[in-house]
């Protein structure tokens, strides 16, 4: 039986043509000419001020603990409804970690709880747009601004989707992407930090050039480069960035056959959502989506994992999300325990995400639609 997976990286255009030039060309280390391309195609998509490539979306997180002078003791606010990277990189820096609940509609960091969060140790708010749809930016930025803390985007499925008229991940301070194999545009393994304050933007190239002056070497600045901060080596090769490069060419195309897919999804399973059997997702009319993701929520957990094992059965990828990271060994030992985060809670046990990756076929996604419906009846 032919399976049906969650995702599936494609090769949309000139990928392996430019792969070929970039390893032709002799420079298949970091910052060559495919990786300044793509910084070209992002800033000049995205409006960033300044976009740099990294291996992973990680290691982007990690150049914003150290721009941010992130120290042990500060505290970090963010979901607990999110990918244990974003985590691990600020208590890695000996940061706090203070998780705070969702919204029962968009699942994003529920911007009403943040602020009573907030306390004077409080350097950074990390909103996360789940599946692509914009938290609510405007009341995010409002707080930190008051609070003095800095916003990092966490925009890791949210590539070519908008909250109001700007692109996610160039609204607050930082923003940091995702480029790997389960995101829109993929190169395998990789990422990219958006640097939209202005202070950072010089300081954020030294420690991307492992804490050198190079950047000012290469612009004839200076007669040598040095050792002048702390950094280390984010760069992807060459060789991830002419990929990335092909992919960032057919953004168009990969957002509009996502949306598709997703469109379809929401038509199809909107009677069972009328019914009561099921919750859709929610898109606030002033966020434009991107198809990153599409999941249902079900009555119950029971009722969630028997409808995977339904799906699986007839060949169909289907899988939960995210464990809460505040009910992880980790997170009890930070002094975390059930009943803190109800909506997370409640959310995680019964979300389930069904298959759409650019090139699902028409066939296969109605044989998904038709499994679910042949589960309700």
């Amino acid at each position: 039986m032919a399976r049906i997976p969650l995702n599936r990286a494609m090769i949309i255009g000139k990928e392996l043509e430019y792969v070929s030039r970039a390893a032709k060309s002799g420079h298949i280390a970091g910052d060559g000419l495919f990786s300044r391309k793509c910084h070209a195609l992002l800033e000049k998509r995205l409006g960033s001020k300044k976009m740099l490539l990294t291996h992973t979306c990680t290691a982007g997180l990690e150049m914003v603990a150290l721009l941010c002078r992130l120290k042990p003791g500060d505290e970090v606010i963010l979901p607990s409804f999110t990918f244990v990277s974003v985590a691990n990189t600020f208590y890695i820096q000996g940061a706090q970690l203070v998780f705070v609940d969702i919204r029962p509609d968009t699942l994003n960091i529920d911007e009403n709880k943040i602020e009573e969060a907030i306390t004077k140790r409080t350097k950074i708010i990390v909103p996360m747009h789940y599946a692509g749809i914009g938290c609510e930016m405007d009341k995010i930025t409002k707080i930190a601004k008051k609070h003095r803390v800095y916003v990092v985007e966490d925009a890791a499925h949210a590539v070519d989707a908008k909250y109001k008229s700007k692109y996610l991940g160039t609204i607050g301070d930082f923003g940091v992407f995702s480029f790997d194999e389960t995101k829109n545009v993929s190169c395998g393994e990789g990422g990219a930090l958006s640097i939209n304050n202005a202070a950072f933007l010089e300081r954020a190239e030294v420690l991307w050039r492992k804490g050198t002056d190079r950047s000012q070497f290469l612009q004839g600045k200076v007669d040598r480069y040095s050792w002048i901060d702390v950094g280390a080596s984010y760069l992807p090769s060459d060789i991830s960035a002419a990929f990335l490069c092909a992919q960032l060419e057919k953004m168009d195309t990969i957002t509009k056959s996502r949306r598709k897919i997703f469109d379809k999804y929401m038509r199809a399973l909107t009677p069972l959502a009328d019914d009561g059997v099921l919750q859709l997702p929610q898109i606030p009319q002033h966020c434009s989506y991107n198809g990153s993701i599409f999941y249902i929520i079900l009555k119950d957990g029971q009722l969630r994992d028997s409808l995977i094992e339904h799906l699986n059965s007839r060949g169909i990828a289907a899988a939960f999300h995210y464990v809460p990271l505040h009910l992880s060994p980790m997170g009890r030992l930070l002094g975390y325990r059930e009943g803190l985060l109800p909506v997370t809670e409640r959310i995680s046990r019964r979300l389930l995400r069904l298959p759409i990756y650019c090139g699902l076929k028409g066939e296969h996604q109605l044989k998904v639609i038709a499994s679910i419906y042949d589960f309700f009846n």
